[in-house]
C-alpha cells in the first residue's frame, strides 16, 4: 500500500457525511450471519455525485434499468438494497415495485424519487413480497446512523458467510480524503462489466463524469477480473458516489492519489468475495504472462480460472497440468503450445512443448496451501493480466443443488 494512503474503520460511513442502516424485513431467515438484516438504506446529508456500473446479462433485475435511467441526472442521495429477492424476471410489476419501494424511501428521507436508488439480490424469479419490503424501508429510514456501515454490510447478504468492507484516507491538499466500501457476493460471480452488488462512497468532491472514469478504472483490474463459478447475475452493479463534504477537489497528483486509493478499496472488497466464495478453501492466483496484448491474457486466464476441471483438482491439491494448459488453448486466443512455460507456484512443470522433470509431491504442497499460484508464460509479447478465483469443492455443488427456486 502507498504510504500515503492508510487503513480506517468504519466501512461505508468512513468519509463525512453519510448514514447507514440494515434492517429485518422478514424476507429471509433470522438464522445466519446477518442475523435476519435484510434491507440496507445508505444515505449521503447532502445530494451527491454518482456513478455507477451494471450487469451486461441480457436478463436484468429490475432496479438496473430504473438505477441507468436515474444515474442520467448524474447525481443520487440514498441507496435502498434489499437482500433475499433479486427483483429478476418478475415482468412489469417487478418495475413497479422497485417505483414503490424507492418512493417510500424518498418520502421518508424528504428526497425526490429520482434521488434514491435501488438494488436487489437474491433469489431470480420471485415476486417481491412488498409488505415486507416496505416496512423493512421504514424500519431503516428510522435507524440510518454513522455508525450504521456494519449493519448495511450485514443486511446485504446472502450466502455470504461474512460482511465485506473496507475503508482507508489519504491526505489531499493538506485535508483528510476517505474513501469506504461494503459488497455482497460469495457466488454467481463471472464480470463482463461489473459484479455483485458493490457501493462505495467518498467525500471528495468530483463531477459525476469524473467519478464514472476513476470507477470504471478501479473495476477493471478487481471486480472484473474475478471469477467464482462462471455464471453472471442479473443483480450486477457497482456505484459510486462522492458529497464533496471533504472540501477537497483531486485534480493532477491528487486525483491520481484519489484514484490509487479507489483501486486499493476495489481490489480489497473483490479478493474478500473471492475469499468468502461458496464453498471455497483456497484463493487461487491465474496470471498469464507473456502474451500480446492485456485482452488477450486476461481471455486465457479467464478460460483457466472458469475450468470446472481445473478449480475440482486445485482442491484436492492435484498438479493436473494438462488441464490448465488445455483450458488454456480454448480460450480463443493463438500461441504456440511448444514455446509456453507453467509454474505451480515455484514449481515450474511445462517448458519447451513438454513436462519438466519435477517433484510431483512439491508440486502437490505448493497447491495444497489456502493460496494458489499458477502463471503460464506465452511467451509471445509483453503483455500479462491476473485473475482471482477459488476451488470447487463438494461443499459449493450440494449448497447449490439445494438453493431453491
Amino acid at each position: 500500500m502507498n504510504d500515503l494512503i492508510k487503513e480506517i474503520k468504519g466501512g461505508i460511513c468512513a468519509p463525512l457525511g453519510y448514514e447507514a442502516a440494515g434492517a429485518v424485513s422478514g424476507v429471509k431467515s433470522a438464522q445466519g450471519p446477518s442475523k435476519g438484516r435484510d434491507l440496507a438504506i445508505l444515505r449521503s446529508i447532502v445530494p451527491a455525485a454518482c456513478a455507477g456500473v451494471f450487469t451486461t446479462n441480457v436478463v436484468k433485475s429490475a432496479h438496473v434499468p430504473l438505477d441507468q435511467k436515474r444515474l442520467a441526472n448524474d447525481r443520487a442521495q440514498a441507496i435502498v438494497v434489499n437482500s433475499g429477492n433479486a427483483n429478476a424476471l418478475t415482468g412489469k410489476q417487478g418495475m413497479k415495485d422497485a417505483l414503490a419501494a424507492t418512493g417510500l424511501a424518498a418520502q421518508l428521507l424528504g428526497l425526490k424519487p429520482d434521488d434514491v436508488l435501488i438494488c436487489s439480490t437474491g433469489i431470480v424469479g420471485r415476486m417481491m413480497p412488498m409488505a415486507k419490503i416496505l416496512r423493512g424501508i421504514r424500519a431503516a429510514a428510522k435507524q440510518l446512523s454513522p455508525k450504521g456501515a456494519n449493519d448495511a454490510a450485514l443486511a446485504i447478504m446472502t450466502t455470504d458467510k461474512r460482511p465485506k468492507q473496507v475503508a482507508v484516507e489519504m491526505e489531499i491538499d493538506g485535508k483528510p480524503v476517505r474513501i469506504g466500501g461494503m459488497a455482497k457476493g460469495a457466488g454467481m460471480i463471472s464480470p463482463c462489466m461489473a459484479t455483485m452488488l458493490v457501493f462505495i462512497t467518498t467525500d471528495a468532491d468530483l463531477p459525476a463524469k469524473t467519478l464514472q472514469t476513476c470507477l470504471k478504472r478501479a473495476i477493471r483490474d478487481s471486480f472484473n477480473m474475478i471469477t467464482i463459478d462462471g455464471d453472471m447475475s442479473p443483480s450486477d452493479t457497482v456505484l459510486l458516489m462522492a458529497n464533496g463534504q471533504a472540501k477537497v477537489t483531486p485534480k493532477g497528483a491528487g486525483l491520481r492519489l484519489f484514484q490509487e486509493g479507489l483501486n486499493l478499496v476495489a481490489g480489497r472488497l473483490a479478493r474478500m468475495i473471492v475469499e468468502d466464495g461458496e464453498g471455497a478453501t483456497k484463493v487461487i492466483s491465474v496470471t498469464v504472462a507473456g502474451a500480446p496484448s492485456r485482452d488477450r491474457a486476461a481471455r486465457v486466464a479467464r478460460a483457466i480460472a472458469n475450468s470446472s476441471l481445473v478449480k475440482c483438482a486445485l482442491h484436492a491439491g492435484d498438479p493436473n497440468w494438462g488441464r490448465i494448459l488445455t483450458s488454456s488453448g480454448a480460450a480463443g486466443v493463438q500461441f504456440d503450445q511448444d514455446n509456453v512455460d507453467l509454474h505451480l507456484g515455484k514449481v515450474l512443470v511445462f517448458k519447451n512443448g513438454g513436462p519438466t522433470k519435477y517433484s510431483a509431491a512439491r508440486a502437490h504442497k505448493e497447491l495444497s496451501g489456502k493460496e494458489v499460484e499458477i502463471r503460464l508464460n506465452l511467451n509471445s509479447g509483453a503483455a500479462c493480466a491476473t485473475i482471482l478465483t477459488c476451488d470447487l469443492s463438494e461443499e459449493y455443488v450440494n449448497f447449490n443443488a439445494e438453493y431453491h427456486t
